[in-house]
C-alpha cells in the first residue's frame, strides 16, 4: 500500500494513511514513555481509568463534576454496593498524601492526623503513569486509609515514609538499604475491586 490511498464508496472518499491504518489494526503508534503532564491532565487520566476499571467489574460509576473535588471523585455502584472513590494519580512513582498535614507534627503524628481526615467509607483508587508507555494502562492500586496509613508508618524502616512511594530503595539517611513498596494485594484487579 502506498504511503496514502484514497477510494471512494457511496459518494464518500476514504483516505487512508499508514498512520490511520495502523490505528485501525490496532497497532500502537507511540510507543514512547509520556512524562511530565500538566497536574490537570494527570488528574484527569488517573479518574478516568479509575472510571474505566470499576466499569469492567460491573459497577455503575457516576463521575463528580471537575477533578480534585472534596471527599471523593467517583461513586461506583454494584447491587446494594456503594463505593465513593477518592482518586490520585501521579507521574513521579509517588503521592505527596502528609505534606498538608506536617506542620508541628513529628512524622508518626502526622500520619495519624492524615488518616483522622479521611473519611472511613472512601476507598482510594491511586494511578502510576511513570515509566508508562502512552498505548499502555498506569499501574493502579487501591486501599483503604487505614491500609494506607499503616503502610506509611512502618516506611523507611518503620521511620515513617512522608510520601507513598510506588517502589522505592533508600540509599541514605534513616531508611538507607531499605525498599518503600506498593503491596501487591492492593494491585488493582476485579477481585481487589469487590473486596476492598
Amino acid at each position: 500500500m502506498s504511503l496514502s490511498e484514497r477510494a471512494e464508496c457511496s459518494g464518500f472518499v476514504i483516505s487512508i494513511t499508514r498512520n490511520s491504518l495502523l490505528v485501525m489494526l490496532g497497532t500502537p503508534l507511540m510507543t514512547n514513555v509520556r512524562q511530565n503532564m500538566k497536574t490537570y491532565h494527570v488528574a484527569v487520566s488517573a479518574e478516568a481509568y479509575a472510571a474505566a476499571s470499576f466499569a469492567r467489574a460491573g459497577y455503575e460509576v457516576s463521575v463528580q463534576y471537575g477533578a480534585n473535588q472534596p471527599g471523593y471523585d467517583l461513586v461506583a455502584v454494584k447491587d446494594s454496593r456503594i463505593l465513593k472513590v477518592s482518586v490520585k494519580g501521579s507521574q513521579d512513582g509517588g503521592w505527596a498524601l502528609l505534606a498538608k498535614y506536617k506542620k508541628g507534627r513529628n512524622w508518626i503524628e502526622t500520619a495519624k492526623e492524615w488518616l483522622t481526615n479521611q473519611p472511613e467509607e472512601v476507598v482510594m483508587f491511586f494511578v502510576q503513569f511513570k515509566d508508562v508507555e502512552f498505548a499502555s494502562p498506569p499501574r493502579m492500586y487501591l486501599a483503604r486509609a487505614k491500609e494506607v496509613a499503616d503502610h506509611l508508618l512502618k516506611g523507611r524502616s518503620g521511620n515513617v515514609s512522608t510520601c507513598l512511594l510506588e517502589n522505592y530503595s533508600y540509599k541514605k539517611g534513616v531508611g538507607k538499604g531499605t525498599t518503600d513498596k506498593m503491596p501487591d494485594s492492593w494491585i488493582c484487579s476485579e477481585k481487589r475491586i469487590n473486596q476492598v
